[in-house]
Protein backbone atom coordinates (compact mmCIF):
# COMPACT_ATOMS: atom_id res chain seq x y z
CA UNK A 1 0.00 0.00 0.00
CA UNK A 2 1.49 3.42 -1.36
CA UNK A 3 1.43 6.42 2.16
CA UNK A 4 -1.10 9.42 1.34
CA UNK A 5 0.53 12.45 2.43
CA UNK A 6 -2.25 15.04 2.96
CA UNK A 7 -1.63 18.79 3.33
CA UNK A 8 -4.33 19.83 6.06
CA UNK A 9 -6.30 22.28 8.50
CA UNK A 10 -7.99 24.11 5.80
CA UNK A 11 -10.30 23.67 7.61
CA UNK A 12 -9.54 20.98 10.03
CA UNK A 13 -13.36 20.16 10.14
CA UNK A 14 -12.74 18.72 6.41
CA UNK A 15 -9.78 17.75 6.54
CA UNK A 16 -11.52 15.18 9.23
CA UNK A 17 -13.28 14.03 6.79
CA UNK A 18 -10.90 13.35 4.82
CA UNK A 19 -9.24 10.96 7.43
CA UNK A 20 -12.30 9.23 7.84
CA UNK A 21 -12.93 8.41 4.19
CA UNK A 22 -9.64 7.30 3.34
CA UNK A 23 -9.62 4.49 6.22
CA UNK A 24 -13.17 3.70 5.55
CA UNK A 25 -12.22 2.67 1.84
CA UNK A 26 -9.34 1.08 2.71
CA UNK A 27 -11.50 -0.92 5.17
CA UNK A 28 -14.14 -1.72 2.49
CA UNK A 29 -11.60 -2.71 0.07
CA UNK A 30 -9.12 -4.66 2.33
CA UNK A 31 -11.13 -5.86 5.07
CA UNK A 32 -10.18 -7.30 8.09
CA UNK A 33 -7.77 -4.74 10.57
CA UNK A 34 -6.57 -2.77 7.50
CA UNK A 35 -6.34 1.15 7.71
CA UNK A 36 -4.64 3.83 5.45
CA UNK A 37 -1.06 4.19 5.37
CA UNK A 38 -1.28 8.31 5.54
CA UNK A 39 0.91 11.22 6.61
CA UNK A 40 -0.92 14.59 7.97
CA UNK A 41 0.82 17.93 7.69
CA UNK A 42 -1.87 20.15 9.60
CA UNK A 43 -1.43 23.59 9.09
CA UNK A 44 -2.41 26.91 10.94
CA UNK A 45 -5.26 27.81 9.03
CA UNK A 46 -4.96 31.40 10.34
CA UNK A 47 -1.36 31.90 8.10
CA UNK A 48 -3.03 30.37 5.38
CA UNK A 49 -6.11 32.62 5.34
CA UNK A 50 -5.07 35.84 5.77
CA UNK A 51 -2.54 36.38 3.12
CA UNK A 52 -5.39 35.20 0.76
CA UNK A 53 -8.09 37.52 1.80
CA UNK A 54 -4.70 39.87 1.39
CA UNK A 55 -4.98 38.53 -2.13
CA UNK A 56 -1.06 37.77 -1.62
CA UNK A 57 -0.75 33.89 -3.02
CA UNK A 58 3.00 33.75 -2.20
CA UNK A 59 3.37 33.33 1.23
CA UNK A 60 0.17 30.23 0.64
CA UNK A 61 2.47 28.97 -2.05
CA UNK A 62 5.44 29.39 0.27
CA UNK A 63 3.55 27.02 3.09
CA UNK A 64 2.15 24.48 0.53
CA UNK A 65 5.58 24.00 -0.74
CA UNK A 66 7.10 23.80 2.76
CA UNK A 67 4.21 21.31 3.92
CA UNK A 68 4.44 18.98 0.62
CA UNK A 69 8.13 18.73 1.08
CA UNK A 70 7.90 17.49 4.65
CA UNK A 71 5.79 15.03 3.72
CA UNK A 72 7.58 13.74 0.74
CA UNK A 73 10.80 13.91 3.15
CA UNK A 74 8.72 11.66 5.20
CA UNK A 75 8.21 9.03 2.99
CA UNK A 76 4.99 10.11 1.14
CA UNK A 77 4.00 8.57 -2.44
CA UNK A 78 1.22 11.03 -3.78
CA UNK A 79 -0.16 14.18 -1.63
CA UNK A 80 -3.29 16.13 -1.86
CA UNK A 81 -3.90 19.72 -0.34
CA UNK A 82 -7.18 19.23 1.16
CA UNK A 83 -8.96 21.70 0.34
CA UNK A 84 -10.43 23.67 -3.57
CA UNK A 85 -8.89 26.99 -3.21
CA UNK A 86 -5.15 26.32 -2.19
CA UNK A 87 -5.11 24.61 -5.42
CA UNK A 88 -4.45 28.32 -6.83
CA UNK A 89 -1.27 27.40 -6.12
CA UNK A 90 -0.94 23.99 -7.15
CA UNK A 91 1.44 24.37 -9.92
CA UNK A 92 3.91 25.57 -7.48
CA UNK A 93 3.36 23.05 -5.51
CA UNK A 94 3.62 20.58 -8.43
CA UNK A 95 6.98 21.57 -9.51
CA UNK A 96 8.71 21.18 -6.23
CA UNK A 97 7.74 17.94 -5.72
CA UNK A 98 9.38 14.54 -7.13
CA UNK A 99 6.13 12.69 -6.36
CA UNK A 100 2.89 13.29 -7.79
CA UNK A 101 -0.15 15.79 -6.76
CA UNK A 102 -3.25 14.58 -7.22
CA UNK A 103 -5.36 17.50 -8.45
CA UNK A 104 -9.29 17.78 -7.01
CA UNK A 105 -10.55 19.56 -10.08
CA UNK A 106 -9.00 16.49 -11.84
CA UNK A 107 -10.70 13.95 -9.66
CA UNK A 108 -14.28 15.99 -9.68
CA UNK A 109 -13.84 16.48 -13.67
CA UNK A 110 -13.18 12.47 -14.06
CA UNK A 111 -15.85 11.98 -11.99
CA UNK A 112 -18.54 14.39 -13.49
CA UNK A 113 -17.40 13.10 -17.47
CA UNK A 114 -17.94 9.21 -16.06
CA UNK A 115 -21.56 10.44 -15.47
CA UNK A 116 -21.59 11.46 -19.20
CA UNK A 117 -22.56 15.34 -18.04
CA UNK A 118 -20.85 18.25 -19.95
CA UNK A 119 -22.44 21.05 -17.99
CA UNK A 120 -22.24 21.96 -14.20
CA UNK A 121 -22.58 23.95 -11.50
CA UNK A 122 -19.22 24.98 -9.28
CA UNK A 123 -19.90 26.35 -5.37
CA UNK A 124 -16.98 27.20 -3.25
CA UNK A 125 -15.26 30.66 -1.92
CA UNK A 126 -15.08 33.39 -4.09
CA UNK A 127 -11.76 32.51 -4.84
CA UNK A 128 -12.73 29.02 -6.72
CA UNK A 129 -15.72 30.13 -8.10
CA UNK A 130 -14.04 33.71 -9.29
CA UNK A 131 -10.60 32.76 -10.26
CA UNK A 132 -9.50 31.12 -13.35
CA UNK A 133 -7.76 28.35 -11.79
CA UNK A 134 -10.52 25.99 -11.02
CA UNK A 135 -13.31 26.67 -13.94
CA UNK A 136 -10.62 26.99 -16.46
CA UNK A 137 -8.83 23.48 -15.82
CA UNK A 138 -12.47 22.33 -16.07
CA UNK A 139 -13.15 23.77 -19.27
CA UNK A 140 -9.76 23.49 -21.02
CA UNK A 141 -8.54 19.69 -19.62
CA UNK A 142 -12.07 18.18 -19.92
CA UNK A 143 -14.27 21.03 -21.83
CA UNK A 144 -17.11 21.02 -19.38
CA UNK A 145 -19.20 24.03 -19.33
CA UNK A 146 -19.04 25.78 -15.82
CA UNK A 147 -21.73 27.68 -14.28
CA UNK A 148 -20.96 30.10 -11.00
CA UNK A 149 -23.81 32.16 -9.37
CA UNK A 150 -24.26 35.33 -8.90
CA UNK A 151 -22.30 38.28 -6.87
CA UNK A 152 -24.79 38.11 -4.11
CA UNK A 153 -24.78 34.21 -4.08
CA UNK A 154 -21.16 33.90 -4.74
CA UNK A 155 -20.85 36.56 -1.67
CA UNK A 156 -23.16 34.48 0.70
CA UNK A 157 -20.95 31.16 -0.12
CA UNK A 158 -17.98 33.06 0.64
CA UNK A 159 -19.54 34.44 3.83
CA UNK A 160 -21.40 30.99 5.35
CA UNK A 161 -17.89 28.85 4.47
CA UNK A 162 -15.20 31.17 6.42
CA UNK A 163 -17.86 32.62 9.13
CA UNK A 164 -19.84 29.42 9.95
CA UNK A 165 -18.61 25.67 8.23
CA UNK A 166 -15.06 26.04 8.89
CA UNK A 167 -15.42 26.79 12.42
CA UNK A 168 -18.35 23.96 12.53
CA UNK A 169 -21.41 26.07 12.67
CA UNK A 170 -24.04 24.44 10.77
CA UNK A 171 -27.24 27.04 10.11
CA UNK A 172 -30.34 25.57 8.57
CA UNK A 173 -31.29 28.87 6.96
CA UNK A 174 -27.38 28.89 5.14
CA UNK A 175 -28.55 25.34 3.96
CA UNK A 176 -31.90 26.43 2.43
CA UNK A 177 -30.21 29.47 0.61
CA UNK A 178 -27.74 27.52 -0.31
CA UNK A 179 -30.91 24.60 -2.10
CA UNK A 180 -32.25 27.74 -3.82
CA UNK A 181 -28.95 28.96 -5.13
CA UNK A 182 -28.61 25.57 -6.59
CA UNK A 183 -32.22 25.48 -8.13
CA UNK A 184 -31.53 28.47 -9.69
CA UNK A 185 -28.16 26.71 -11.47
CA UNK A 186 -30.32 23.79 -12.23
CA UNK A 187 -33.01 26.23 -14.16
CA UNK A 188 -29.19 27.53 -16.05
CA UNK A 189 -28.78 24.30 -17.34
CA UNK A 190 -26.52 22.92 -14.70
CA UNK A 191 -26.44 18.82 -14.86
CA UNK A 192 -24.46 18.35 -12.01
CA UNK A 193 -23.07 20.49 -9.06
CA UNK A 194 -19.77 20.22 -8.06
CA UNK A 195 -19.19 20.95 -4.53
CA UNK A 196 -15.78 22.62 -4.41
CA UNK A 197 -15.62 23.28 -1.25
CA UNK A 198 -14.20 20.69 1.06
CA UNK A 199 -16.60 22.29 4.24
CA UNK A 200 -19.25 22.04 1.72
CA UNK A 201 -20.59 18.34 1.93
CA UNK A 202 -21.15 19.54 5.84
CA UNK A 203 -24.33 21.27 4.79
CA UNK A 204 -25.27 20.17 1.58
CA UNK A 205 -27.15 17.03 0.92
CA UNK A 206 -27.58 15.06 -2.09
CA UNK A 207 -31.15 15.28 -1.06
CA UNK A 208 -30.91 19.12 -1.36
CA UNK A 209 -29.87 19.13 -4.93
CA UNK A 210 -32.25 17.62 -8.02
CA UNK A 211 -29.16 17.25 -9.80
CA UNK A 212 -26.12 14.68 -8.77
CA UNK A 213 -23.51 16.35 -6.77
CA UNK A 214 -20.39 15.68 -6.78
CA UNK A 215 -18.82 15.60 -2.99
CA UNK A 216 -14.93 16.91 -3.38
CA UNK A 217 -13.92 15.57 -0.38
CA UNK A 218 -14.57 12.02 -0.90
CA UNK A 219 -14.07 12.39 -4.38
CA UNK A 220 -10.31 12.94 -3.57
CA UNK A 221 -10.12 10.82 -1.02
CA UNK A 222 -11.15 7.95 -3.37
CA UNK A 223 -9.03 9.43 -6.24
CA UNK A 224 -5.84 8.55 -3.43
CA UNK A 225 -7.22 5.65 -1.89
CA UNK A 226 -7.44 4.27 -5.37
CA UNK A 227 -3.56 5.63 -6.54
CA UNK A 228 -2.59 3.69 -2.47
CA UNK A 229 -4.36 0.38 -3.58
CA UNK A 230 -3.74 -0.43 -7.11
CA UNK A 231 -1.41 -2.69 -6.46
CA UNK A 232 -3.74 -4.72 -3.71
CA UNK A 233 -6.84 -4.79 -5.32
CA UNK A 234 -6.14 -6.33 -9.28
Amino acid sequence: MKTIGLIGGMSWESTVLYYQALNRIVKRELGGHHSAKIILYSVDFAEIERPMRDVNWQPVADAMIDAAQRLENAGADVILICTNTVHQVAPDVEVALSIPLLHIADAAADRVKAMGLNRVALLGTAFTMELPFYRERLADLYKLQVLVPDQNDRAFLNSAIFDELVHGVVKEESRTRMKSIIAALVDQGAEGVILGCTELPMIIRPEDSPVPLFDTTQIHAEAAADFALKGHLR
